[in-house]
C-alpha cells in the first residue's frame, strides 16, 4: 500500500530510452529484494511523520525554482571548472589545462553539455557562447589529409559510439558474479572508459537475494606500482581538484550507461535560531573549531556516536527501536542549552533516545547530508544493473561531496559498521541497519516531494540498498582512483610549467585516448637511483637511500628505523617517536611525497619508489609521524 509521509524521497532523474535493458534488470533485482523485510523502513517513516507533525509550525518549505532550458548545463560547466566556455572572460589557459587531461569519454560529456547550452542560447536569441574548437583555434583547413583519414568529421569531440568502434578492444569485463567471491576492482582506467568497452557486450546482472554482508561480493583493489591512495592521503590543495574531475567522470559514466545526471537546486529551509540541531554543517564546524581546532566532524555528532558506542552497541534493536518523541524533544532542548558548557549528562540518557537524537540530527540538517544537489544521483545508483558500476558511481559521488559532508558521512558509516559487527547481540544485521537509516538520509523536507505513483516500494528498497552498499563497501568508496590522481598530477604539472599551448599540441592531446594510469617512462635508462629522504621534524640528518626496482616505501621506513636505533642519530624531538621495547615502531611513521607535480601525498607502504621517482622526479620525500597514531608525552 502507498505510504504517506510529509517528506518523500526525491524523484529519480528520468532515464533515456537507451537504458531500457537497464530498467528490466533493475526490476528483476528489486523483485529479488522481496524476501528482505522492509518493515523497519516503513516504521521509521511513520516515526519521522509523527515527529514532523508535532513541529509542523517550526519549518516551512521554500518554493523550488524550476530551471530554464540550458541552466542546468551552465551550472554543470561552472561546477566542472569550465565556466570560460560559457563566455566568461577568465583565463583560457586554466581551461586548456583541464581539458588536456580528459579522457575521450570525459571530453564527449563536456561537449554534450556545451552543445545543449549553445542550442538553448541560440533559441533565446542571445549571443552564442564560444565553441570549444574556437578556443583551440582548430580550423578545418589546417587538418592534413592524413589527419582527416584517421579522425572523424569532429576530431576533438567525436560521437562516443563511433569512436568506440574505432578503438582497439580491451577486456575490462569480469566473470559472472558469485556472492561471497572476490573480484578485482580496477581503479587504474577511467570508469567511463571501462563502461564504454562493456557497452559493446551486455551488462552483467546479479541476484540481490542477500540477507547479510557475508554474502556480498568482495572486491579487491589491485595495488599497482604506485600503491593505493585513500581520501586523506592527498593535501587539501590537491583534494580541491578531485570533485571537479570526479563530476566530469561521473557525468561521462552516466552518459555511457544511458542515465541523465540531474541535480537539484538547493532549497532554503527556514528554521528557528539554534546552536546545534538544524544548523548547517559548515556553521557547526566553524563554531566547533573555535573550541577544538582541526575538528572535521561536528562535536555533537561525535558525542552522540561515542555515547552509543559505549552503551548502545549491544542493545537489542538499537536504531530500530524508537525512543520517546517527548523525551527526545526535551533532550534536544537540554543539549542546545548545556552541550557546549559540558553540563549535559550523557549517562542519564537511554540508548534508544540517543539513537533518536542521532537520526534527528541528520534529518534536521538544513540540507541533506548527501547534499540537495546530488541526492537524486545517489538515489539513481540503484538503477545501474552491475554492482561494480554502482560502486564506481558511488565512489565518484562521495568524492564530489563537500569535505564536511564527506567526513560526517564517514563517521556515521563507521559507527553503523560497528552496529552490524555486533549483530549477534543487537539483532541488527546489515539490511536492518540500512532500512532504518535510509529514510533519514534520503527523505528531506527541504526538497521537492514528487514520487512516481506506485514507485514507493521500489524507491524505498533501492534507497536501503544504496545505504547498504555505502556501509559495506566504505573502505573501497573512500579511495581516490589512480586515474584521478594521475589527472591531478597532469594539472599540477601543466600549471607549474606554464605551457604555451599551441593549437596542434592541444589537438593531439585531446585526440589521444589516455590510459589514465601512472606510467614509468624511464625504467630502461635509469634502473637505479640514489635519493635523500628527509625527516626534519625528527632528525637533523637525511637518510640516503639507494633505489632499485624492488625498493618500496615500507623498506625505506624499516631502513630509517634501523639507522635510528643502531647508529645513534641525533633526535630533534623525541616525544614524536613512540618507543616500544627500546625500538621505534615504523608503523608510527609515514613517508610523504611533497612538491613537483603533487602538493603532498601520503604514500602507500607498497609504493615502489623508483617508479614514483620517474613519475615525479622533482618531489621531496619526507618522513613524518602518523597523525592518527597515539603520542607519548
Amino acid at each position: 500500500s502507498t505510504r504517506h509521509c510529509p517528506w518523500k524521497m526525491n524523484q529519480l532523474p528520468p532515464k533515456s530510452p537507451v537504458a531500457s535493458p537497464v530498467s528490466e534488470s533493475t526490476n528483476s533485482r528489486v523483485e529479488a529484494l522481496d524476501n528482505l523485510s522492509m518493515d523497519s523502513f516503513w516504521l521509521e517513516v511513520e516515526n519521522i511523520k509523527q515527529s514532523a507533525e508535532a513541529e509542523q509550525e517550526e519549518c516551512s518549505l521554500a518554493d523550488v525554482k524550476t530551471q530554464e532550458e540550458g541552466e542546468a548545463e551552465a551550472e554543470w560547466l561552472q561546477d566542472a571548472g569550465l565556466s570560460e566556455l560559457l563566455g566568461d572572460p577568465a583565463s583560457d589557459k586554466d581551461n586548456l589545462v583541464l581539458l588536456s587531461t580528459l579522457t575521450r569519454t570525459q571530453a564527449a560529456a563536456v561537449q554534450r553539455r556545451l552543445d545543449t547550452y549553445s542550442r538553448s542560447r541560440r533559441r533565446r536569441n542571445k549571443q552564442p557562447v564560444r565553441d570549444v574548437r574556437d578556443i583551440f583555434r582548430v580550423a578545418a583547413a589546417e587538418d592534413t589529409a592524413a589527419e582527416k583519414e584517421e579522425s572523424s568529421p569532429d576530431p576533438l569531440w567525436h560521437n562516443l559510439r563511433t569512436s568506440n568502434t574505432q578503438r582497439k578492444s580491451q577486456d575490462y569485463s569480469c566473470t559472472v558474479r558469485n556472492p561471497g567471491k572476490e573480484e578485482v576492482f580496477n581503479m587504474d582506467v577511467a570508469y567511463s572508459e571501462q563502461a564504454a568497452v562493456l557497452l559493446k557486450g551486455s551488462f552483467l546482472s546479479e541476484s540481490r537475494k542477500l540477507k547479510d554482508g557475508n554474502s556480498l561480493t568482495r572486491f579487491k583493489i589491485p595495488k599497482g606500482r604506485l600503491g593505493v591512495t585513500r581520501i586523506g592521503d592527498l593535501s587539501a590543495q590537491d583534494m580541491k581538484k578531485i570533485p571537479t574531475l570526479a563530476l566530469i567522470e561521473l557525468t561521462a559514466l552516466c552518459d555511457i550507461l544511458g542515465f541523465e545526471l540531474k541535480r537539484n537546486k538547493a532549497a532554503k529551509l527556514k528554521t528557528t535560531e539554534k546552536r546545534l540541531f538544524g544548523v548547517p554543517l559548515n556553521t557547526l564546524l566553524e563554531n566547533d573549531q573555535k573550541l577544538l581546532p582541526n575538528t572535521k566532524v561536528p562535536l555533537l555528532l561525535q558525542a552522540l556516536l561515542s555515547c552509543l558506542e559505549k552503551r548502545g552497541l549491544e542493545t537489542e534493536g538499537i536504531l530500530r527501536v524508537s525512543g520517546s518523541q517527548t523525551r527526545i524533544k526535551s533532550l534536544e532542548q537540554k543539549l542546545e542549552r548545556d552541550f557546549y558548557s559540558g553540563l549535559f549528562r550523557w549517562d542519564e540518557v537511554h540508548q534508544n533516545d540517543v539513537s533518536g537524537l542521532l537520526k534527528r540530527f541528520i534529518r534536521e540538517l538544513p540540507a541533506p547530508l548527501l547534499t540537495a544537489e546530488y541526492l537524486p544521483a545517489f538515489a539513481a545508483v540503484q538503477n545501474i544493473p552491475d554492482l561494480k558500476q554502482r560502486l564506481q558511481a558511488l565512489n565518484l559521488l562521495i568524492l564530489i561531496l563537500p569535505e564536511s559532508n564527506r567526513n560526517t558521512l564517514k563517521a556515521l558509516l563507521e559507527f553503523l559498521s560497528k552496529v552490524v559487527a555486533r549483530e549477534n547481540n543487537n539483532k541488527m544485521n546489515l539490511w536492518n541497519v540500512s532500512t532504518v537509516m535510509a529514510p533519514n538520509l534520503f527523505m528531506h523536507k527541504g526538497l521537492p516531494n514528487k514520487i512516481p505513483e506506485g514507485k514507493e516500494k521500489q524507491l524505498a528498497e533501492g534507497a536501503a540498498d544504496v545505504v547498504r552498499m555505502m556501509i559495506h563497501y566504505q573502505d573501497l568508496l573512500w579511495t581516490v582512483s589512480s586515474f584521478l590522481v594521475a589527472q591531478v598530477r597532469k594539472l599540477n604539472e601543466s600549471n607549474s610549467k606554464r605551457y604555451q599551448f599551441c593549437d596542434k599540441r592541444i589537438k593531439n592531446l585531446l585526440r589521444k585516448i589516455h590510459a589514465d594510469k601512472d606510467k614509468v617512462e624511464k625504467n630502461q635508462g635509469e634502473p637505479s637511483k640514489i635519493v635523500k629522504v628527509h625527516a626534519s621534524l625528527l632528525l637533523k640528518d637525511s637518510l640516503e637511500v639507494h633505489l632499485n626496482n624492488a625498493t618500496r616505501v615500507a623498506d625505506v621506513l624499516r631502513q630509517f628505523q634501523k639507522n635510528l636505533c643502531q647508529n645513534g642519530w641525533n633526535i630533534v624531538n623525541t616525544v614524536n617517536l613512540l618507543k616500544c621495547n627500546n625500538s621505534t615502531e615504523c608503523t608510527n611513521l609515514l613517508l610523504y611525497e611533497v612538491g613537483g607535480n603533487i602538493g603532498e601525498h601520503c604514500l602507500d607502504p607498497d609504493t615502489y619508489l623508483l617508479d614514483l621517482y620517474h613519475i615525479n622526479p622533482h618531489a621531496e620525500w619526507i618522513i613524518k609521524q602518523n597523525p592518527s597514531y597515539p603520542r607519548m608525552f
